[in-house]
């Protein structure tokens, strides 16, 4: 029996500008990294919960790629859809390097249902995209997105630490020029130290971090000034650990059963 008619889904253009007024400096959008929609839908009923991020690690893992863009384009886009499909809560996809032409790549993630999108300079083998040809692409986004009519919210990756530097100078100048080119958040996975991230808040505004699934972490980044939290992969090897935990209890449970 139905409790009644559904709520009317809220226009793209909304959720676009209600996921950028979720990154707030030193009270951060925390959207827990989902892989389907089961997983959106579970994440979801959480006090509070206001967005939704997919991680591409954990997406292309689901369907049992590597990581890297080796996940056909069009089954990431299915993916999103089929999330967007279930929830009326903004999404934000990871498009990785852009696969290609990050404006049209951005366009077919606005169709699929995306308001918000990471863009990563990372080029593997901890190379990076020169910064000026990244800027390019980051605008290549942003005015595809303004063509589209929807303001979708950018978070601009650098990975100057993921590829094995400690260059906080060279962060900032990738970031900036992101900024510039129209992101409005800088993604910077690779860095732990607290102060190196309140340097990088002061540099750039809004920033984005990689974290492990732990409250206490979120807390001190907080603290910090970021407004945006990542968790990658991290959410979906916390539910494969306790689909494993079930099964070997169950196993075990079998087990016993038989022995009597």
């Amino acid at each position: 029996m139905s409790d009644g008619p559904e709520a009317p889904r809220s226009t793209p253009a909304a959720r676009a500008e209600r996921l950028r007024s979720l990154h707030v400096a030193g009270r951060p959008l925390v959207p827990v990294n989902v892989w389907d929609s089961a997983s959106a839908e579970a994440v979801e009923q959480a006090d509070g919960f206001q967005a939704l991020a997919t991680a591409s690690w954990a997406v292309a893992a689901a369907h049992g790629f590597p990581d890297g863009e080796e996940m056909p384009l069009e089954l990431t886009l299915a993916t999103v859809r089929r999330i967007t499909s279930a929830t009326d809560l903004p999404l934000s996809v990871d498009l990785e390097r852009g696969y290609g032409d990050p404006g049209k790549t951005a366009a077919a993630a606005i169709a699929a249902g995306a308001v918000g999108c990471n863009i990563e300079d990372g080029l593997g083998d901890r190379r990076l995209r020169p910064a000026d040809e990244q800027a390019q692409r980051v605008r290549a986004v942003r005015e595809r997105a303004e063509e589209e009519g929807v303001a979708l919210v950018i978070d601009a990756r650098t990975d100057v630490f993921l590829a094995g530097g400690d260059d906080l100078g060279e962060a900032v100048r990738r970031g900036q020029l992101y900024r510039e080119a129209g992101a409005d958040c800088v993604f910077v996975p690779g860095v732990s130290d607290q102060r190196v991230v309140a340097g990088l808040v002061d540099a750039l505004g809004q920033v984005s971090v990689l974290a492990p699934v732990d409250p206490a972490v979120v807390t001190r980044l907080a603290a910090a000034g970021v407004a945006r939290i990542s968790f990658g992969p991290g959410p979906r090897r916390v539910a494969l650990a306790a689909l494993d935990a079930a099964a070997a209890a169950l196993i075990a449970a079998g087990a016993s059963a038989g022995e009597c």
